[in-house]
């Protein structure tokens, strides 16, 4: 994909702002519980983690290679794919009046593990695939710097989040909500004027673009309900880890690439896309659960 992006180093640093917000956001409500969870009660987080790191990234990378992806937009996939949940997960999972325990459980255990799996999810399936390795190659990746900018943009103001919310307990209750509905407001204001910039790249790729996305994520959700189901959780655990797994981290995937592969117009458009279907499909579902549970059948409590 010959094409580029218009896109400037002010704009990067805007994006990484606003996604160590989300994230120090998001954890000014996470406590050292939450691990413990995990631990307590690990076939939740276990079997969401495994879809989400494991069964994924490897799908996609089988799947670009045998639909025969143009090599950047495989890429593309293969980088969200290797990205963590994203920040949104634990409002989709309330929204949903699924198990919203599980889903932080599974943000905080999945923030701190993609500071490793994500640059290596990204370098392996990347190479694994002959399709994209030559442009694994080409563009001369170095996990090293990314998992740096990993550390600087989740795992950081994650740490940081908690110590605040710890010490300052009434400033996180009221900093929280209005923090969230701000860095998505941003976010999405960052995305649609980058689109807006971009149009005419994206309309001229729109035709693979949106099918590739909107089937990806569909994978991504159907991976969660049914590794739920295969280790036999309720209703409100299986949606919860249906969302976490769905809901991918597509920021920092565009924060990855605008950083490192600016160039790469076709994965950029990916990553770019899929933070707007996301959260689309991630909330139609949510209303769509959660307008369910308001109406149990007979006999069946409400999750």
């Amino acid at each position: 994909m010959q094409t580029t992006i218009d896109f400037n180093t002010g704009s990067l640093i805007a994006l990484n702002a606003i996604l160590a917000c989300m994230m120090f956001g998001v954890s000014l409500s996470l406590r050292v519980e939450d691990f413990k969870r995990v631990l307590v009660k690990p076939a939740a987080p276990a079997a969401g983690l495994l879809a989400q790191f494991l069964l994924l990234p490897a799908l996609t990378c089988a799947t670009t290679w045998w639909l025969d992806v143009d090599p950047q937009l495989a890429l593309g996939m293969i980088l969200v794919a290797s990205c963590p949940g994203g920040t949104f997960s634990n409002i989709m999972t309330w929204l949903a009046r699924a198990n919203v325990a599980v889903s932080v459980s599974m943000t905080a255990v999945s923030s701190l593990a993609a500071t490793v799996l994500t640059p290596f999810n990204f370098a392996f399936y990347g190479w694994l695939n002959p399709n994209t390795r030559g442009l694994v190659t080409d563009i001369a990746l170095d996990s090293t710097n990314i998992l740096l900018l990993v550390v600087a943009v989740l795992a950081v103001p994650l740490l940081l989040g908690m110590v605040v919310g710890r010490h300052f307990p009434r400033f996180a209750d009221a900093a929280q909500k209005p923090m969230r509905v701000f860095t998505l407001l941003v976010l999405l204001a960052f995305v649609g004027i980058a689109f807006g910039n971009n149009m005419d790249v994206f309309l001229a790729n729109a035709d693979r673009i949106v099918a590739l996305v909107i089937g990806q994520n569909a994978l991504a959700l159907g991976l969660g309900a049914l590794a739920g189901l295969a280790v036999g959780l309720s209703r409100a655990d299986r949606r919860a880890v249906t969302l976490e797994v769905g809901i991918q981290n597509s920021g920092l995937g565009l924060s990855i690439l605008f950083t490192f592969f600016p160039q790469a117009a076709g994965m950029i458009l990916i990553a770019g896309f899929w933070g707007v279907w996301h959260l689309v499909s991630g909330l139609l579902l949510s209303l769509l659960w959660a307008r369910g549970a308001a109406r149990p059948a007979p006999g069946e409590g409400a999750p």
